[in-house]
């Protein structure tokens, strides 16, 4: 296994959101989400935590972290958009490795921060990202678990919330329980840019695939541009989203 490449890792944090107002706010264990996101990335030696932040009172939560907060526009489309905003701000170098890491993953492994680098810097591909296997039926069948299949060399094929790949002859027989030969892997939204290609991100124009599935990462692929895939080494808990997730996370920090 190679070494750790030198990465930076981007934080997208709204303030607005519909499912949980104030989310980068909100407590888990006595302390703001995004604070839990800044020490995860700092917990997996990133050379540059930057958090994008549209609000004053995001940044007011972060003063003393020991990570960069760039203050970005209001009326950002996505994530990517916001971090493509901070590449300009900061001059990062085209080759530089950029790390999106999702402002609603407090308990996201550093193990896995660290792969997702490792894995762009193994590809030449401009952007990378990763998975774990599926093992039960009912995940698979989910339309909110974004599946995926990729080559043998390990770059994506494609990404879908409909079952993928259809085991055709089993699925015949049953759908409740999978078949043990099949590679099902479910998508973990983390990925990793060159940050010369997280600025060109930002003029591609939305595609019918990535409109259809509402999938972003499906517009990299439609545009022509591989994804590198690599299977996770640690399990990513599920990000919040909304109060039941927020009740949840208390229970398993409450748990140890």
């Amino acid at each position: 296994m190679s070494a750790i490449p030198p990465f930076i890792v981007a934080i997208p944090a709204r303030y607005g959101s519909t499912r949980l107002p104030a989310k980068p706010l909100r407590a888990i264990g006595g302390v703001p989400m995004v604070v839990r996101v800044a020490q995860r990335a700092l917990q997996a030696g990133a050379m540059q935590v930057v958090v994008a932040v549209d609000d004053p009172r995001i940044a007011d939560a972060l003063a003393g972290q020991g990570v960069e907060v760039c203050m970005t526009r209001g009326d950002h489309a996505s994530g990517s958009d916001r971090l493509a905003e901070c590449a300009l701000h900061y001059g990062w170098a085209d080759d530089a490795i950029v790390v999106n890491l999702q402002g609603d993953e407090p308990f996201a492994p550093a193990a896995g921060i660290r792969e997702v680098a490792r894995a762009l810097a193994e590809d030449d591909a401009p952007v990378a990202t990763l998975a774990t296997p599926i093992v039960e039926a009912h995940e698979l069948f989910d339309p909110n678990v974004v599946k995926l299949v990729r080559t043998v060399a390990g770059r994506a094929l494609y990404f879908s919330r409909a079952p993928l790949p259809w085991a055709r002859d089993a699925f015949a027989l049953h759908r409740n329980v999978l078949p043990t030969d099949v590679p099902f892997l479910r998508h973990i939204g983390i990925y990793a840019y060159r940050a010369g290609f997280l600025k060109r991100y930002t003029t591609l124009s939305r595609t019918p695939l990535e409109q259809a599935e509402s999938l972003e990462q499906l517009r990299v692929m439609e545009h022509g541009h591989p994804i590198a895939v690599r299977l996770t080494p640690e399990p990513f808990p599920p990000g919040i989203d909304t109060e039941a997730d927020l009740e949840r996370a208390e229970r398993w920090l409450a748990e140890g």
